[in-house]
């Protein structure tokens, strides 16, 4: 399949104290990172870049998504899984809308996920009470990029200067996207439907 074309994002005048440097954010000064498979340029598949705000929301919010965050800017990207956890004596999925937030920093792109913090409330909350060795720092580029974009998320605005993707699969049940508008939106027919609206 050939490339997608990207386009410039359009949007609303974004308010000054969120209109920071993205490229900054997304480490132009960092140290370089290993040459691995998931930051080569890649022909996209059935990945999908999610161009609509509320698709954004709803799909990372679905509990079961794998998300890159890519710098218009300098090409950087960062990969992260937002996904619902369960509860640790039943098994069972929590239900209380909270969202774990972890870092793809090794090549198992099914595993090699680190810490970053939370979402609860609809409020991105980086790190956690009790810090363990190797959790990502609320200072690290990845977790400015993605406190950057939700931060435009959550008032209705597409962040500019980032382009946000999917990796092909169904935010909440995983599966694989087959149907070109479920590849749009990041969510399979079946579960939009079980889903409801979304605001």
């Amino acid at each position: 399949m050939a490339r997608r074309r990207s386009r410039k994002p359009t949007g609303p005048t974004i308010d000054p104290d969120l209109n920071d440097d993205l490229s900054d954010m997304l480490g132009r000064h960092a140290p370089p990172a290993p040459v691995e498979p998931w930051v080569e340029e890649v022909d996209h598949d059935m990945r999908g870049r999610i161009t609509d705000v509320v698709a954004a929301r709803r799909y990372i919010t679905a509990g079961r998504a794998t998300v890159t965050l890519v710098s218009e800017a300098t090409g950087t990207r960062f990969t992260y899984r937002v996904s619902t956890p369960r509860d640790k004596e039943t098994g069972e999925p929590v239900t209380d809308g909270t969202l774990m937030v972890g870092l793809l920093t090794g090549p198992d792109n099914t595993a090699s996920y680190t810490w970053l913090g939370r979402i609860a409330r609809n409020i991105l909350w980086i790190g956690r009470k009790n810090p363990k060795p190797g959790d990502i720092s609320k200072d690290a580029p990845s977790a400015k990029a993605i406190d950057y974009v939700w931060r435009h998320l959550l008032r209705g605005q597409m962040p500019p200067k980032a382009q946000i993707w999917h990796e092909g699969s169904c935010g909440r049940c995983g599966r694989k996207l087959t149907v070109p508008e479920s590849v749009e939106r990041g969510i399979g027919p079946d579960c939009a439907g079980k889903m409801g609206s979304f605001r």
